[in-house]
């Protein structure tokens, strides 16, 4: 079974418990449009998908962990780590797992040209990011703390701060998107996206630690988010096509 999206096997007498949002959500519009509404139909794997294109050390450079240095200038806003492991079911680690970052700057914009949310644009923070797990599952970026910003989902609709975190296994159709969201945000109890998911303790995965150990004094606040990919334990992870 393929490392990153296979799932634990439950009893035969026991209906695995639900971890992954549906792809039809009422509450989230825009999941009314894009559920598919024909029967999954299982291509089969040629080469291309069990072969490549393959990720490796030489693609992704050191600094590209750190999303406040990737201009002339420092970005603006709360300065953070965000640390954690990549891990199967057993706890064990999953090394040189590819994780992409990315995320709306500080007043809640994306670096995007389709994102017309009338906040500020910041010219030295462009929100994307990437790096390697090491040998022991753990990876670390550099970032700033996300704004929260309206999506016109339902009246006076407003996104949490999150980040959004993109796997890949050995191969490009292995990827998982999850996001991450900070702890004591009033904004969850009202998040269609963050409520999908349909175990309260699989929505509390989510949400990230803060972790004073990590904290580097006088520069910048940690917070942990650790991602188990299968198993009941399992982060839970979004259908393809959700992207919000």
């Amino acid at each position: 079974m393929d490392r990153l999206i296979s799932r634990d096997v439950a009893p035969a007498n026991r209906e695995p418990a639900p971890v992954d949002p549906p792809f039809l959500f009422p509450d989230y519009v825009s999941s009314i449009l894009r559920v598919p509404n024909r029967t999954f139909g299982i291509l089969p794997r040629g080469l291309t998908e069990l072969s490549g294109p393959v990720f490796g050390s030489g693609r992704v450079e050191a600094t590209d962990a750190d999303l406040t240095r990737k201009h002339a200038g420092d970005p603006i806003g709360e300065r953070i780590l965000v640390v954690g492991r990549v891990m199967d079911s057993d706890g064990r680690p999953v090394p040189g797992t590819l994780i992409e970052a990315w995320q709306a700057n500080a007043a809640g914009r994306y670096a995007h040209e389709l994102d017309d949310h009338p906040a500020p644009l910041d010219p030295n923070f462009s929100g994307i990011g990437r790096t390697l797990t090491g040998p022991d599952g753990s990876f670390r970026f550099t970032t700033i703390k996300p704004g929260a910003y309206p999506w016109r989902n339902h009246p006076n609709a407003w996104r949490p701060a999150h980040i959004h975190f993109s796997l890949f296994g050995i191969a490009f159709e292995q990827r998982l998107v999850t996001q991450m969201y900070f702890p004591g945000d009033p904004l969850l109890a009202s998040d269609p996206i963050y409520n999908s998911v349909p175990d309260a303790a699989g929505r509390d995965r989510l949400i990230a630690a803060f972790d004073a150990a990590s904290t580097i004094p006088e520069w910048a606040l940690a917070y942990r988010f650790d991602i188990v990919l299968r198993g009941s334990n399992s982060t839970p992870f979004e259908p393809a096509d959700h992207r919000d």
